[in-house]
C-alpha cells in the first residue's frame, strides 16, 4: 500500500448528474465494493423505492456507521489504480454539497467534472469548475457521465465536450491537458472496462485515465500548516483532531498551536488510515492525538502549526478577486461568508483599491464605487471573528478563499497581504 504515490481526488458536478452513481461504480470495479455489499445496497435501494441508486449508497454510509466512523475514514474512502492510491474526498450527497465541494476542492490534487450527456453544462458544473480553479486544482478530468440515456450517440458527446472546453478554457485551465471520458456510472461503460457500445471513442477508460494524473509538488520545506477539519474523541486515544497536512511537516513530540482557538500542546502519535507514523507530509489525510488538549479547545476551521512558527491570525487582509456571480453590485461595507480551506467566516469589505483589468492584471480603476460580474480587484478585508488565512507568496496553499452570499458562490480569490492581530 504505502509503495504507491498518493493522490486526493474530489469528484464534482451538478447536482443529479450521476457523480455518486460513477464513485460507487469506480469503488465496484477498484475491488472497494464487493459484489456482496452491491447486492445489500441493491436490496436497500429497492425497499426505499430507490431503483438503480445502489452504487449511490456505497457512499453515503450509514449513521450508525457515521456514528462510530474511526477517525480519517468519516469522510474519505480509498481506492488503487495500477499506479497510485487514491483518497476521494468528501462524499457528495450534502444539501450543502457546495460548502463541503470548496472544503473539499482546497485539499484536492485533482478532479473529475461529472457532465451529464443528456442536460450538459448547468449552474454547478459552472460553479465547481470555477471553484477548483480559485482553490488551486490544477489537474482536472471531465466524465461525460449517463452516456446511455443519449444511447451511445457520438455528436451528443462532442456538444457536451465543446461546451465544456468552452467553460474551461474560460477559466483559465489548459485543455490539452483535459481528457473527456464518455461514461455510464450505471452500466459500467468506460468506467474500467472499455465499452463495446461506443466503437466511437478511442480513449482511456475514466479509471485508466487516473494514472496520468501528475503527483503535485510537496511543500515539506515551507512553515507547517494543518487545517482542521473535524475532532473526535476516540476511547483509549483521548482527543483526535484531523485534517490534511497542507504543507510543512508533522513529526511525534512536536509542540503544537491550534489557531485562533488557542489551545496548544505536543503530538503524541499521528494516525493516517489507521496505521500509526512518526511523521506526516503534505498530502497526508491525518489524524493526531495532542497532549493536553480537550475535544472542545479545538475545532472544524482551526489551523494546527507549529510553536515556533505560528499560522497568521488576520485582523484585516488585502486580496484579489473576481467577481463572478453576484445579483447586483459590491460595494464598501458588504459582508459575505468567506470560505478558506476548513473555515468559514463573514468577512467585511472595507475598501475597494483598485479595479483591474481581468485580462492583462493592469489597473484599470484606482478605488471604484462598486464591483459587478466579470471584475477583477484588489480590496481591503476585515474579518468579523478571527481567522486564519496566509499571504499567497508565503503559504500559497492557504491563499485562496471562495466568497459565497444567498446560497451562491458570488467570488473568489486570493490573499496577498496580512494586518496580522496582536
Amino acid at each position: 500500500m504505502a509503495k504507491k504515490e498518493h493522490l486526493n481526488l474530489i469528484f464534482m458536478g451538478h447536482v443529479d448528474h450521476g457523480k455518486s452513481t460513477l464513485l460507487g461504480r469506480v469503488f465496484f470495479e477498484t475491488g472497494v465494493l464487493t459484489p456482496q455489499q452491491l447486492e445489500k445496497f441493491k436490496k436497500m435501494a429497492e425497499e426505499l423505492g430507490k431503483g438503480t441508486w445502489e452504487y449511490a449508497y456505497a457512499l453515503d454510509a450509514s449513521p450508525e456507521e457515521r456514528k462510530r466512523g474511526v477517525t480519517i475514514d468519516l469522510a474519505h474512502k480509498k481506492f488503487e489504480t495500477d499506479k497510485y492510491y487514491f483518497t476521494v474526498i468528501d462524499a457528495p450527497g450534502h444539501r450543502d454539497f457546495v460548502k463541503n465541494m470548496i472544503t473539499g476542492a482546497s485539499q484536492a490534487d485533482a478532479a473529475v467534472l461529472v457532465v451529464a450527456a443528456s442536460d450538459g453544462v448547468m449552474s454547478q458544473t459552472k460553479e465547481h469548475a470555477y471553484l477548483a480553479k480559485v482553490l488551486g486544482v490544477k489537474q482536472i478530468k471531465v466524465a461525460i457521465n449517463k452516456i446511455d440515456v443519449v444511447n451511445y450517440d457520438e455528436k451528443k458527446f462532442n456538444d457536451v465536450k465543446a461546451d465544456v472546453t468552452k467553460l474551461l478554457q474560460g477559466i483559465g485551465y489548459d485543455v490539452s491537458k483535459v481528457e473527456f471520458i464518455p461514461t455510464s456510472g450505471l452500466k459500467g461503460d468506460n468506467v474500467a472496462k472499455p465499452s463495446e457500445n461506443m466503437t466511437w471513442y478511442k480513449g482511456n477508460t475514466l479509471v485508466k485515465s487516473f494514472d496520468s494524473f501528475e503527483i503535485p509538488q510537496k511543500p515539506s520545506d515551507l512553515p507547517t500548516r494543518v487545517p482542521i477539519q473535524d475532532t473526535f474523541t476516540i476511547t483509549g486515544v483521548g482527543t483526535v483532531p484531523v485534517g490534511k497536512v497542507v504543507s510543512g511537516t508533522l513529526k511525534v513530540g512536536d509542540k503544537v498551536v491550534f489557531l485562533p482557538s488557542g489551545a496548544a500542546g505536543e503530538v503524541k502519535t499521528i494516525e493516517m488510515h489507521h496505521e500509526k507514523v512518526d511523521q506526516a507530509f503534505p498530502g497526508d489525510n491525518i489524524g493526531f492525538n495532542v497532549r493536553g488538549i480537550g475535544k472542545t479547545d479545538v475545532k472544524r476551521g482551526d489551523v494546527c502549526g507549529l510553536e515556533s512558527n505560528k499560522p497568521t491570525v488576520a485582523k484585516a487582509f488585502k486580496a484579489q478577486i473576481i467577481v463572478m456571480n453576484h445579483p447586483t453590485a459590491i460595494t464598501v461595507g458588504y459582508t459575505p461568508v468567506f470560505h478558506a480551506h476548513t473555515t468559514q467566516v463573514s468577512c467585511r469589505f472595507t475598501k475597494l483599491l483598485k479595479k483591474l483589468d481581468p485580462k492583462t492584471g493592469q489597473v484599470a480603476q484606482e478605488n471604484p464605487e462598486f464591483l459587478k460580474n466579470g471584475d477583477a480587484a484588489i480590496v481591503e478585508i476585515e474579518p468579523v471573528r478571527p481567522m486564519v488565512i496566509e499571504p499567497k507568496d508565503k503559504i500559497p496553499q492557504l491563499a485562496s478563499f471562495a466568497i459565497r452570499d444567498m446560497g451562491q458562490t458570488v467570488a473568489a480569490g486570493v490573499c496577498i497581504e496580512v494586518t496580522q492581530k496582536e
